[in-house]
């Protein structure tokens, strides 16, 4: 096995690069360094602010014993501590405090909730498309569409975030994983924080009570998915969808949102299979209608968002592909975009700009920082240099991961280093 993944994946690695390494020191004295010397940026500080009063938010609403939330934000607080774990979990906070909030919604007081509105999806529905196209698609039912609305819906749905992460951190360049991450998480926390806010029944409620005024003590309901329990003789998704923590969550949709996430960044990775990951999109917006979950309004709003988030983490962490690597350890250096410099209104663009130009950034497989500036996360402490100890060999081989791995200097690129 070793040997065959010397072969695929590590048979092009440049000579000396350790762009691609993981951390694997387990020693905390090491992140505490970086804190000391870690100069946040104003997204830094908008980026862990946000989050942060999200957690805690949730650390004083959700009813579970103090104790047990004591020792759960404790364990968080040491996987950042230690180098081999922060490399993950730190990127992954927007995730983690998703799922937060996701879990707690369920014990926010009816009485404080804002009032469901059950007419007003329908309503635009029908304005926009002349029709409720969730009942027209579920008009028809047999076993066989069951099955192919199932596929995307109630399997794929749960487990694409895994396969996408995983052929993103073997395929992709070194750091584009964090960007997934943080595209990924913030997706499904704005939406939840959208469900919360803005209460809304699916097209399930219209088929059981019509217009009947919702209630926060209804039970929800699996909707098409209970002929898939009653098909295989299985009880799994009706007491799921059942007791879900947001049921009047239809808008937007985060199953719209999430599939539209993986397919814009495998289409920025692949971009030779885009029309492959246009059909999967497609496939789960029928399936979401035909299994009455989502009207066709949540699944544009879902994507709109996801469309809106993947825009914003391209041009602002996302490293450009080069076609002519193969997976991450096929590179030496990393580019980034360069939006100032890329601004028809700058001055670069209108000539009155006399520094020097850059149409991106570089990150080289030594990891010296060139440049003061950092925008990466976590925390920007991308200097794996211990700053009291300097030596020769801090400078010449440093340790590098995905967590630190982005050190950057201007450079003027040639015209083929701009990608879609």
């Amino acid at each position: 096995m070793a040997t065959l993944f010397r072969k695929w994946f590590l048979s092009d690695r440049p000579a000396n690069s350790a762009l691609a390494d993981l951390d694997t020191r387990l020693d905390p004295n090491i992140n505490w360094r970086k804190l000391k010397h870690y100069n946040p940026t104003i997204k830094d500080i908008f980026h862990y602010g946000f989050l942060s009063s999200v957690l805690l938010f949730v650390f004083i609403t959700n009813p579970a014993p103090w104790l047990y939330k004591i020792a759960a934000y404790f364990l968080l607080f040491l996987l950042f501590s230690i180098p081999l774990t922060s490399q993950f979990f730190f990127n992954a906070l927007p995730i983690l405090t998703w799922l937060a909030l996701y879990f707690t919604s369920s014990y926010f007081p009816a009485e404080k909730r804002p009032k469901i509105t059950v007419k007003v999806l329908p309503t635009i529905e029908t304005i926009l498309y002349g029709d409720n196209l969730s009942d027209i698609l579920a008009t028809t039912t047999n076993s066989f569409l069951d099955i192919l609305a199932w596929l995307p819906y109630g399997i794929c749905h749960f487990g694409a975030p895994f396969v996408v992460a995983i052929v993103l951190f073997l395929f992709a360049p070194p750091t584009l994983l964090n960007g997934y991450a943080f595209a990924f998480g913030y997706l499904n926390l704005f939406g939840v924080m959208i469900q919360n806010l803005f209460p809304a029944a699916p097209p399930w409620y219209k088929i059981l009570y019509g217009l009947e005024p919702a209630h926060y003590g209804m039970h929800g309901s699996p909707g098409g998915l209970a002929r898939i329990d009653k098909l295989f003789h299985i009880d799994l998704y009706t007491p799921a969808f059942s007791n879900s923590s947001v049921i009047f969550g239809a808008f937007p949709s985060l199953h719209s949102g999430c599939a539209t996430m993986e397919a814009l960044f495998f289409s920025y990775c692949f971009p030779k299979l885009r029309p492959l990951f246009i059909f999967y999109v497609c496939w789960l917006w029928w399936a979401t209608m035909y299994l009455t979950h989502h009207y066709f309004v949540d699944l544009m709003a879902g994507s709109v968002m996801s469309f809106v988030i993947f825009q914003y983490t391209k041009y602002n962490q996302l490293p450009l592909i080069d076609p002519d690597c193969f997976c991450r350890w096929s590179y030496g250096i990393l580019e980034k975009f360069d939006t100032v410099r890329n601004d028809p209104l700058s001055s670069y663009a209108t000539g009155s700009y006399t520094g020097s130009a850059s149409g991106a950034t570089r990150t080289s497989s030594n990891n010296i920082e060139y440049n003061s500036s950092s925008n990466e996360y976590p925390l920007g402490l991308d200097d794996d240099i211990d700053i009291e100890n300097v030596s020769l060999s801090n400078l010449t081989t440093p340790p590098s991961s995905d967590f630190n791995s982005s050190k950057e200097k201007s450079y003027t690129p040639s015209s083929n280093n701009t990608f879609d």
